[in-house]
């Protein structure tokens, strides 16, 4: 194994994106990216895969990797010239770029590709650029089946609510509230708290993990302010921020069912907010919500209960593995790590 010091321009050309308005665009095979992600499809591709995408402008520093042809938006960089490097290798490398300390001192600041070509960086030889991007390619592939897997076990969840509420046994059940089903409550400021290995969830999903809980069992999480739609199901301890709000459900059986009536819910156009979206007590306790019996409630739930089960697992190995992905990679991209003999085949076993 041998490492080359060499700058970013060596490795990599940067160029800026194409310019692709919404109006413009075809839903199409080809990924579009702009400097936060994948934004939808287009029906032609600017540029040919492999390619590595990050951010120009707006959201800086998130690096992004498309294997087939592709369309990075002008507030992106891309490259498809590797100079001979591991493509892959080079999207992890660029995921260790201290990006911000590139940006121009204007009104809108900009990365300056000329100047983080400059950038210093050390490579290793092709060969061990292709076990270092293996091993943590290993790891976001399991991290992307298991996401993937949700989504089908989601959809599943979302077929059985759908059946479970058409049947002629629900049109005689009695409508009641929200505040019927469950306790809303206020979340509570985190910034104070150590780390640990409660997690902690905002209107975005989660955020970091402490050593303090702040409530513990199954919950329906519904943002306060921000993004009101992103309604999320919990079942472990955890914390919620004050922009959230948590629910306690009032009897058992009742949490998964409030959550698939919850999250079809259009929260954003009950919105009592102005500049900043909003959501109240008052607006979520008095939504009508048809009422179940126990029985057929408790019947309901388990039902459901294998599908949540391996949702809940997936997410947490994926927590995991991010974090092991995540303390990987400056020791990988450093050589502190030496994967150059490590035999990826064997080590896919483990990770399927």
């Amino acid at each position: 194994m041998s490492w080359t010091q060499k700058t970013l321009g060596e490795i990599v050309n940067l160029k800026r994106g194409f310019d692709l308005p919404s109006s413009s665009r075809i839903n199409g095979p080809y990924p579009v990216f702009s400097s936060s992600g994948q934004t939808g499809t287009h029906s032609e591709a600017a540029v040919k895969g492999p390619c590595v995408v990050t951010g120009r402008y707006g959201t800086i520093g998130q690096v992004f990797f498309s294997d087939a042809a592709c369309w990075p938006l002008n507030t992106s960089l891309y490259s498809t010239e590797f100079k001979g490097n591991d493509p892959k290798f080079v999207y992890y490398l660029l995921k260790t770029i201290p990006w911000r300390d590139y940006l121009t001192a204007s009104a809108v600041p900009v990365i300056n590709r000329n100047h983080v070509h400059l950038c210093p960086v050390c490579v290793p030889d092709h060969e061990t650029q292709t076990a270092i991007s293996g091993v943590l390619g290993l790891l976001d592939n399991k991290i992307e089946l298991n996401a993937k897997l949700n989504g089908y076990l989601v959809k599943a969840c979302d077929v059985l609510y759908s059946n479970y509420t058409a049947g002629e046994q629900a049109a005689e059940w009695p409508m009641g509230t929200l505040e019927d089903l469950l306790e809303i409550r206020y979340g509570k400021d985190h910034k104070k708290l150590n780390d640990g290995n409660i997690p902690v969830y905002g209107s975005g999903g989660y955020m970091r993990s402490v050593d303090r809980f702040l409530y513990s069992g199954e919950s329906v999480l519904v943002p306060r302010k921000g993004s009101l739609n992103n309604v999320m199901y919990v079942r472990e301890k955890f914390w919620t921020v004050d922009t959230m709000f948590y629910a306690v459900p009032k009897s058992p059986n009742v949490a998964k069912y409030a959550y698939q009536f919850i999250k079809r819910l259009d929260l954003a156009s009950m919105n009592s907010g102005s500049a900043v979206p909003s959501m109240t007590t008052k607006i979520l306790n008095a939504l009508p919500v048809p009422i179940p019996p126990k029985e057929s409630l408790h019947a309901f739930d388990d039902q459901l209960q294998p599908y949540y089960s391996a949702i809940c697992a997936n997410a947490i190995e994926n927590e995991l593995l991010a974090a092991l992905r995540d303390a990987l990679l400056p020791k990988l991209m450093s050589g502190e790590i030496d994967v150059s003999k490590v035999n990826l085949t064997q080590l896919n076993s483990h990770l399927v």
